[in-house]
């Protein structure tokens, strides 16, 4: 099979993130409505307007792409990871606004994740294993479930089904992996958090979305489990 030049595929994994990334504000736009609500109608899916800026999730999910193509290189993983960016930054982009995880995002984002690395395991010289990615998915799951019962106000059930996907893209590169991307995520929230209160712009009570830094940390720890494999 050939493959473009290793010096070619993050700029090539770039310009996917910017178009896919051009895709996102509608998309966003549609599903950043409160839980109860209907989603905004169908014809909003494509285009730049209205949403987020769409030079802004161009912008993050081509650099996004760029830095897993740099880390991956060549191993067939990289398609998952293309894949997966920009589902994620639409997750995170919508859970910022609305401090929601829909169904519809959540669940076809972790069925995805063990199907194209289940597709990335058949082919020559992965970075990690299928078995890792399914036990990741089933690991981080339970794990956030036991913590949404220990303490129903700090995190949703979008919160568990969310960690199902990224529980795959993180146990692809083994446990070590899984775990350095989870405690990542707690770590970018709490450094956020203590940043909007230095800043005064939060107190004790303000709800902050935990779905983006979930989704940061995991990138954190695919990044350099693709640098390490």
């Amino acid at each position: 099979m050939n493959v473009p030049p290793t010096g070619l595929l993050p700029l090539l994994a770039a310009l996917w993130g910017a178009a896919a990334g051009l895709l996102l504000p509608r998309a966003a736009h549609r599903l950043s409505v409160e839980p109860g609500e209907p989603w905004r109608p169908a014809r909003g899916w494509l285009g730049t307007r209205p949403g987020p800026p769409a030079a802004r999730t161009a912008t993050v999910t081509a650099a996004a792409c760029a830095l897993l193509a740099a880390a991956t290189d060549t191993r067939p993983e990289l398609g998952a990871w293309l894949l997966l960016a920009p589902p994620a930054v639409l997750l995170a982009t919508v859970d910022f606004a609305v401090h929601r995880l829909p169904d519809v995002l959540t669940l076809p984002f972790a069925g995805a994740a063990l199907l194209a690395l289940g597709a990335a395991a058949l082919l020559p010289e992965p970075g990690g294993s299928w078995r890792g990615a399914a036990l990741g998915a089933l690991g981080l799951g339970t794990g956030y479930l036991l913590l949404l019962l220990a303490y129903p106000p700090g995190l949703g059930m979008g919160d568990v089904k969310l960690a199902l996907g990224l529980g795959a893209a993180l146990g692809w590169y083994g446990w070590g992996v899984l775990f350095l991307g989870a405690f990542a995520g707690v770590l970018f929230n709490g450094l956020y958090a203590l940043a909007l209160v230095v800043a005064r712009r939060a107190g004790r009570k303000t709800e902050i979305p935990f779905g983006p830094f979930m989704i940061l940390g995991a990138f954190a720890g695919v990044l350099l489990g693709a640098l390490a494999a």
